[in-house]
């Protein structure tokens, strides 16, 4: 039995996870900065490293005590090192270098959105072929995987990523941060009444969300200019049914084309409950075996990352101590 102890602090979730041969979660410690980065209206980078510097030792203890576990029954320390903010992404990257060192354990780097993916393999095992939808504030990307750690990029986003358009969307409807779930809760309040685009409906499994965006903030001020209500509840009903249309319509296209018949759906977005009705019912009406993480899962955490890095450390995944953070980093 390998237990691995994850570190995960690429934005402002301060995360450690025990996780034993990828798939068992011994104990798992999330301290979210999101009050504090709610008065800002959002991320504030500097604050989330500082955030991150307080938290870190606290994480540790709180975390080996639920595991009721020492250090040194630790196998190997995973982090990810990217992508994500630099500064934030450094915290947690330190910390593992400095556990590795000291108990003398191997080091095993993780990519942030190969956690999100394997977010899902705590819920159930992976069946392979399979495709991943990833869907979060700086990511969309559809995934193809023949086997573990085998990761095909089909398509990605041009532009705004689908959690980034949320939050954006979210302002312009005076609605406070984080926006995201509060859009999802209006949409489920409202109707489709505005004539909005459905982005990038072409044959690629490429997306784009700018010029949706743009259309609903364009919308919005043409209405206030006309002193026309902004039915808020509407205009959230309106921009998501467009946007869980096209992640619908575009993965399910894939997953015929390649005719795979597992789907899994991975990063903050997948707990948007339109985005998972809507594919829930695609899935069951293409015999497709749709999995989606619990909502705990789906925001940043560490347990994310331990269960990917036992993949990573059976294949041979190993980091020495010059391993530095990345805020951009490809997936392969």
């Amino acid at each position: 039995m390998v237990k691995i102890l994850a570190i995960e602090t690429s934005c402002d979730e301060t995360s450690m996870s025990v996780i034993e041969d990828g798939t068992k979660e011994l104990g798992t410690v999330v301290l979210s900065q999101m009050d504090t980065h709610a008065l800002f209206g959002g991320v504030v980078p500097e604050i989330a490293s500082r955030m991150h510097i307080e938290n870190i030792t606290i994480v540790l203890e709180e975390t080996l005590k639920k595991a009721n576990l020492k250090l040194e029954d630790i196998d190997a320390f995973a982090v990810t090192y990217g992508p994500g903010l630099i500064g934030s992404l450094l915290v947690g990257l330190m910390c593992a270098k400095t556990l590795a060192y000291v108990y003398n354990k191997p080091l095993i780097p993780v990519h942030h959105i190969a956690g999100h993916i394997y977010a899902n393999n705590l819920e159930k095992p992976l069946e392979f072929p399979l495709l991943a939808l990833v869907v979060s504030g700086g990511h969309t990307e559809l995934v193809y995987m023949k086997n573990h750690y085998n990761f095909e990029i089909l398509g990605s986003t041009l532009d705004d990523a689908v959690g980034e358009a949320y939050d954006k969307v979210a302002r312009v409807l005076n609605v406070p941060y984080p926006g995201g779930p509060l859009v999802d809760k209006l949409a489920h309040q409202g109707k489709d009444t505005y004539d909005l685009p459905l982005p990038l409906n072409d044959e690629s499994y490429n997306f784009s969300f700018s010029g949706l965006k743009s259309a609903v903030i364009n919308l919005v001020h043409k209405e206030k200019q006309n002193n026309r209500e902004v039915i808020r509840e509407d205009m959230a009903c309106s921009f998501q049914n467009r946007v869980t249309e096209i992640l619908t319509k575009k993965t399910i296209k894939a997953a015929q084309k390649l005719n795979v018949k597992h789907l899994i759906v991975a990063g903050g977005v997948a707990a948007n409950s339109g985005l998972r009705e809507r594919l829930t019912k695609a899935c069951k009406q293409n015999n497709i075996d749709l999995i989606i993480p619990n909502l705990k899962r789906c925001t940043d955490n560490a347990a994310m990352i331990g269960a990917a890095a036992y993949y990573a450390y059976k294949r041979g995944d190993r980091a020495d101590l010059e391993l530095n953070a990345k805020a951009s980093l490809p997936l392969k």
